[in-house]
């Protein structure tokens, strides 16, 4: 490691920032000595937030390099983070803290700030943790993929509901298997009948589970839709010309790799996909397992383009006869497979960034 490869002696100033959902505590470091300048707290308002720029570059000289960490850069952070990042300020999320090292320190908001800003300045400035951005087309392909997993989590619950609830109670239609499509359609145009009691609340309990998952469904078209308009005009474009991928998967991969620079290189993508290699080797065995780890919206979307992959790509079905022809299991190819889709993501999201910004 050179000497100049360290925070300390890439960035003449860190700002640590605690963030919160009324007030930012920021803490300015002289990052040559690890010196406390000051402390400050200020509103998380868009005036507060220029105050606080404000007040840091007078602090700063308004040195261009002086680096931002910031707690929460994807939720209460976010907005901070987008603002200090349009003022040409590189910015970092903050490090994950060691509680054992706190013991005995105390804590307040001005501490937190401090400390933060202090984790960074050993580490490695190439190895930072960078937040993603939160503009334009990015920021509308990660508003719609949390909207979505919302939305399928409800149609989900509903979806059980009803057929929980046929199956508890003689409506008129054969519930043993899922309900298809076209008997949530039937259900949803059922009207009110002379009856029990008891039929009759679970007959209108059925249409308005019924007429919910219907409506669900169209919210998920239309989101599909804006997913796929937004990816044709972003980074992940070429996604879509590739086996398996969709609008949807292509969004996650998207919103998870945010824009250039933000991983490192494939195997860190590959490591926040939770798809790099575990070793789970023991005594003759030599082998390794999925990793239950990192980002598990990217990795569904990297599970069920795999799955289509191994169905309907004939260089993969080809690819898995021959691992299984060496003893493999289903579960070690479909990881292999998975592992390799983070490198040809990552390789044509980076390639498809840099073909932009030189447009």
């Amino acid at each position: 490691m050179t000497a100049l490869s360290i925070v300390a002696h890439s960035h003449p100033f860190v700002v640590g920032v605690d963030t919160h959902a009324r007030n930012h505590v920021y803490a300015i470091l002289d990052a040559t000595n690890g010196a406390l300048l000051d402390t400050q707290s200020f509103p998380t308002t868009a005036a507060g937030i220029n105050r606080a720029i404000k007040w840091v570059a007078r602090r700063t000289n308004a040195d261009a390099d002086t680096l931002w960490v910031i707690e929460g850069a994807a939720s209460y952070g976010a907005i901070l983070a987008g603002t200090v990042a349009t003022h040409g300020f590189p910015v970092a999320e903050a490090p994950r803290m060691d509680a054992k090292k706190r013991r005995g320190v105390g804590k307040s908001d001005a501490l937190d700030a401090h400390q933060m800003a202090m984790a960074v300045l050993p580490l490695p400035a190439d190895k930072l943790r960078r937040p993603r951005l939160h503009d334009g087309v990015r920021q509308g392909v990660r508003i719609l993929v949390t909207a979505r997993g919302s939305m399928s989590k409800d149609r989900t619950r509903s979806v059980n509901a009803l057929n929980a609830l046929m199956r508890g109670n003689d409506l008129g239609i054969d519930a043993r298997q899922k309900l298809t499509g076209a008997q949530i359609t039937e259900v949803s145009k059922w009207r009110s009948r002379e009856e029990e009691l008891s039929l009759s609340i679970a007959r209108a309990e059925a249409v308005r589970l019924a007429r919910h998952v219907l409506a669900l469904d169209e919210q998920l078209t239309a989101n599909e839709n804006q997913l796929d308009d937004l990816v044709k005009v972003s980074e992940a474009a070429p996604l879509l010309e590739e086996t398996g991928f969709r609008a949807i998967s292509a969004a996650k991969c998207l919103a998870a790799w945010s824009h250039k620079g933000r991983v490192r290189n494939e195997a860190a993508f590959a490591s926040l996909a939770g798809v790099n290699p575990i070793p789970a080797s023991s005594g003759n065995t030599v082998r390794h397992r999925l990793n239950r780890g990192g980002d598990r919206s990217l990795n569904s979307a990297l599970h069920m383009v795999a799955i289509v992959r191994m169905t309907h790509d004939g260089e993969t079905r080809e690819y898995v006869e021959k691992r299984r022809a060496e003893g493999r299991t289903d579960k070690e190819i479909r990881r292999c497979i998975k592992r390799y889709l983070a490198r040809r993501i990552y390789r044509a999201l980076s390639a498809a960034a840099i073909a932009m910004n030189a447009a």
